[in-house]
């Protein structure tokens, strides 16, 4: 059900120390590429028939990084509900019913150690979705006789604590 947008925050990935890490793939398959397929040059001690070679440069040399650039969370609270999407891995907004929620606190976390890094991440102390800096708000939804934890990283964790406030008072 789509309803008015109350609240909307649109996150990239942003840290330069994760670009230079794709960049490493990205670099050594253009130079390959490049060595290999251009100048006829045999790229490693082991090389990769042309094609293969071809192939990596398609995927680490192009669709990899369009990848990164491309994800994104969403977040939005609407009149029904808080929804988060994490482009392009979701292909829809997932809902979370104000009804379904017990408890959520603003929180400064650390990514790496609590979660392992950004993303979407599975771990011991619950899901997060965050793609960049450590803070965000921590919600707890009743889940049948479970409670289920779940971390979405915001730039701005006291307008999005305000949103919902505001939604489920109304």
């Amino acid at each position: 059900m789509n309803s008015q947008v109350l609240y909307r925050e649109v996150q990239k990935m942003n840290q330069i120390w994760i670009w230079l890490i794709i960049a490493i793939p990205v670099v050594l398959s253009w130079y390959g590429a490049y060595q290999q397929l251009l100048l006829g040059k045999p790229f490693g001690n082991n090389p990769a028939p042309d094609w293969m070679m071809f192939l990596l440069l398609l995927l680490f040399g192009i669709l990899f990084p369009i990848l990164f650039y491309s994800m994104k969370l969403v977040t939005e609270v609407r009149k029904d509900g808080l929804y988060v999407r994490v482009y392009p891995f979701h292909p829809s907004f997932k809902r979370f019913p104000f009804e379904s929620i017990q408890n959520y606190k603003v929180l400064t976390y650390n990514p790496i150690r609590d979660y392992g890094g950004w993303g979407i991440r599975y771990g011991i102390k619950g899901n997060a979705y965050n793609m960049a800096g450590n803070r965000g708000i921590l919600f707890e939804f009743a889940d049948g006789k479970k409670v289920k934890k779940l971390m979405i990283g915001s730039q701005t964790p006291e307008k999005l604590s305000e949103a919902i406030r505001r939604s489920i008072e109304k």
